[in-house]
């Protein structure tokens, strides 16, 4: 059904917004975007592509502080240690900082044989001269050219035609090519900034003829990156863009095709994924998505996307808390407690649904590891609401649950087992959340595994019912004459005491016998018992005084934790 925009079916009620809206104009009007038999949406992403951290350079402009040599060593340390090859150190022309950063990696013996740093240069003579005097002296780089090239760039900034920025980038290219050391491994890169909104002909022409320029072949390729310098549209448009650039780009065997996505829109990681499927090879990006406006595309999620599709993000983040620490440090900002992989909040759960179904799911992956003979980091991940095994990025299990308000009894379950060792059975748990949830809601926060710990032994085993509570001051069991045991007991209640003592074919029923010679009516439904330091942990349901109620024990031995649980639920019974 065709409608016009205020034109809504009944269950839509929404009505216009008074917001401008007619002032801005779609991607359509503003860029021509040629699409000819996509080929991208059928890919499939099987391999990471390089990964370029630009944290140094484009994150450290970005920063109200930028960094200082110390804290960018620190930043560029961790960048080879974690794996990236392709390191964009600095824009030593902008400032003495930079200049003097990049004159320490080159003279103090930080960059490993197999790590290219990468410098940016506009399009200026003396500019491009004070960059290539920082590289002086190392043995491989990349020096990155860039020009704006869009209308509205040329239009408001520039103020020259399509010649003239024709023309600007090459003798730009040229005096890179009169000022690099012949003894140097030195490549070039090319970036047509602000590409996503440039005409595709003229982007092109730019970039075919630079790769005749620098000579471009398959042992030193030109490196031709198109960012999404300001996001237009959605990632669908970004990816037909690449791979229209990808199909037409002279010696493509001596390219290497690059994107350089921002986030304006909120679709920097979408539109980098359908740029590597549509052709690119290399994406530029910010560790944890640091950058100018909304940030550079985040590079960390990028990488754990490809490992949850068991893809080697050829990069290693198996201890993301200290990467993280690293460059919160470094940039002087924090990382969002909801950062994909990478936030403190990202592996918890606080819903009870979500609690319940991650609780069984990691059960049965313990199981299906032990079956299978290998350790449970080998076994195939396949746990509800988690993507991937927190522990392969460093992360331990007790942070996956935690219990609020909102939280259900899988998750309280779960937690007091891997907190304090209580294996509640699972008729037992609804009661205990009861509790927690009740104790939540009045406090409002979240409980803790030692809170949930205490709250447990206040409510079964320390429970003494108050004033009238009834108490085992001793007991001793017994053969019985007749067969099965003989329970004997001192019982207090209050200030009265009084001997009693019964028979059954447990310890477990005499002592129910005992307490009915007491005048306590007791109908045990279910027990259960598990071992626990130094002695055994039961718990049980009983129906007393016409109620049901559930009591836990320790003691010794089972049989004596049993008696402990079966007298909890007599005096919970009792305050009810």
């Amino acid at each position: 059904m065709t409608t016009t925009p205020y034109e809504r079916p009944l269950w839509n009620p929404q009505q216009p917004s008074p917001m401008p809206f007619h002032r801005y104009r779609p991607f359509d009007e503003r860029v021509d975007v040629p699409v000819a038999d996509r080929s991208w949406p059928a890919a499939r992403l099987r391999q990471a592509p390089l990964w370029v951290p630009v944290d140094l350079r484009d994150g450290n402009q970005a920063l109200a502080e930028p960094m200082d040599t110390p804290r960018k060593r620190r930043f560029f340390d961790l960048l080879v240690a974690t794996g990236f090859k392709e390191i964009e150190v600095g824009y030593p022309s902008a400032s003495r900082t930079d200049f003097d950063f990049v004159r320490h990696l080159a003279t103090g013996g930080a960059v490993p044989d197999d790590v290219t740093p990468v410098v940016f240069t506009p399009a200026r003579r003396d500019l491009i001269d004070r960059t290539f005097d920082a590289i002086a002296g190392l043995p491989r780089a990349v020096v990155h050219l860039y020009v704006a090239t869009s209308p509205v760039w040329r239009d408001v900034v520039l103020g020259r035609g399509r010649d003239e920025v024709r023309r600007t980038v090459r003798e730009a290219a040229e005096h890179m090519v009169r000022r690099a050391d012949p003894a140097a491994y030195v490549r070039f890169q090319f970036s047509p900034e602000t590409f996503n909104l440039t005409e595709p002909d003229f982007v092109l022409e730019l970039c075919d003829e630079l790769t005749e320029l620098w000579d471009a072949s398959p042992d030193r390729p030109v490196t031709h990156n198109l960012p999404a310098t300001v996001e237009i549209a959605t990632p669908n448009v970004y990816a037909d863009q690449i791979e229209y650039m990808h199909r037409h780009l002279a010696r493509r065997d001596s390219v290497v095709l690059s994107v350089h996505p921002h986030n304006d829109r909120g679709t920097g990681v979408a539109c980098a994924e359908l740029a590597v499927l549509a052709g690119a090879q290399r994406v530029e990006g910010c560790l944890f998505g640091n950058g100018e406006r909304t940030g550079n595309v985040d590079l960390v999620t990028l990488a754990l996307n490809l490992y949850a599709q068991g893809v080697d993000p050829m990069i290693d983040l198996s201890d993301i808390d200290s990467v993280r620490a690293t460059v919160e440090h470094c940039n002087r900002l924090p990382v969002h407690v909801r950062h994909p992989y990478a936030g403190d909040l990202v592996h918890t759960a606080f819903s009870g649904t979500h609690q319940d179904a991650i609780s069984k799911g990691l059960a049965r992956h313990a199981r299906a590891a032990a079956d299978a003979g290998v350790s449970e980091g080998e076994a195939p991940w396949a746990v509800p609401y988690l993507p991937i095994d927190p522990a392969d990025v460093g992360r331990s299990y007790e942070a996956v649950i935690r219990v609020n308000s909102q939280s259900g009894k899988g998750g309280v379950a779960y937690l007091l087992r891997t907190h304090a060792g209580y294996d509640l059975p699972p008729r037992m748990r609804p009661d205990f959340a009861r509790v927690v949830q009740e104790a939540t809601d009045d406090s409002g926060r979240e409980a803790t595994g030692k809170e949930l710990h205490e709250l447990f032994r206040t409510t079964y085993l320390d429970d003494d019912g108050g004033d009238g509570a009834l108490r085992l001051a001793a007991w001793s069991v017994h053969p019985a004459p007749s067969g099965g045991h003989r329970f004997v007991c001192t019982l207090e209640t209050g200030d009265r005491t009084a001997d009693h003592e019964g028979t059954g074919e447990d310890t477990l029923a005499a002592f129910v016998d005992a307490l009915a010679g007491a005048g306590v009516t007791v109908d045990v439904l279910e027990t259960s018992v598990h071992p626990a330091d130094g002695g055994s942990v039961a718990y049980a349901e009983c129906r007393v005084g016409g109620g049901t109620v559930w009591g836990a024990g320790e003691g010794r031995s089972a049989p004596a934790a049993s008696v402990r649980a079966v007298l909890s639920a007599v005096n919970r019974a009792a305050t009810r």
